[in-house]
């Protein structure tokens, strides 16, 4: 260690105050973190890329500073989603502080991981006060039936309205309107329960139709209409 001619001119004084870090809460217990090893927690990060034409959602399960499972989830960017592949990758087995320090190839992809690393680093992860945490593997539980991320995607104008095309249940294949001309329901497809009746065996044409739900007052509307054509 080199010292200054100052420093090394001082007079020593004392620590007074030797209780160490303020305790985190971690998986139902308050952990004093000296080491990264230390860390344990489950939670999300939300990234964007510079140009902020994309975003990611990461989702990490650490268990004793080791990332144990990882969920990535992007939108708006094509060459974000092969990023992510490579990020999916990388990621497990590597401690939180390797994670934090690799180059996850895409900008919004090491924003995430930056953001995550606050929130699992101070003890605000969704797992704070859950006993012993959640298994490996829990991170699905987000997609749903089908492995599907959730998808929101409205288009509106200040001329034409707005257009549903696909929201929490599913891509959207029609929108009720009413005598005003105001949106009041739409029907949908549940794509990835369709999907993985289909990869069962079922009929397209079948699973297609088994998987169709509204929202509203769809049925009670006077007119209908295809909101990617009409």
């Amino acid at each position: 260690m080199n010292y200054s001619h100052e420093v090394e001119n001082m007079c020593t004084l004392a620590k007074g105050p030797h209780h160490g870090p303020a305790p985190i809460p971690e998986e139902g217990r308050w952990v004093k973190v000296y080491e990264v090893t230390d860390i344990s927690g489950l939670s999300h990060g939300i990234g964007w890329c510079a140009p902020q034409q994309g975003a990611c959602k990461l989702t990490l399960n650490v268990k004793e500073g080791i990332v144990q499972e990882a969920l990535l989830e992007t939108i708006g960017c094509s060459g974000m989603t092969h990023s992510a592949a490579m990020a999916g990758e990388i990621l497990p087995g590597k401690t939180l502080l390797e994670a934090l320090n690799t180059d996850l190839v895409c900008d919004a992809i090491n924003v995430a991981m930056r953001e995550i690393f606050k929130q699992l680093a101070y003890g605000r992860s969704q797992t704070a006060f859950s006993e012993d945490g959640l298994p490996v593997g829990a991170s699905l539980e987000d997609l749903g039936k089908g492995l599907r991320s959730q998808v929101g995607t409205i288009f509106s104008t200040k001329l034409k309205g707005v257009r549903y095309l696909e929201l929490a249940e599913g891509y959207i294949t029609s929108v009720a309107v009413d005598e005003g001309g105001e949106a009041i329901g739409y029907q949908f497809v549940k794509v990835g329960k369709m999907l993985e009746d289909i990869r069962r065996g079922k009929d397209p044409k079948e699973a297609y139709e088994k998987n169709i739900g509204t929202y509203g007052r769809y049925a009670d509307a006077p007119k209908y209409i295809d909101p990617r054509e009409e």
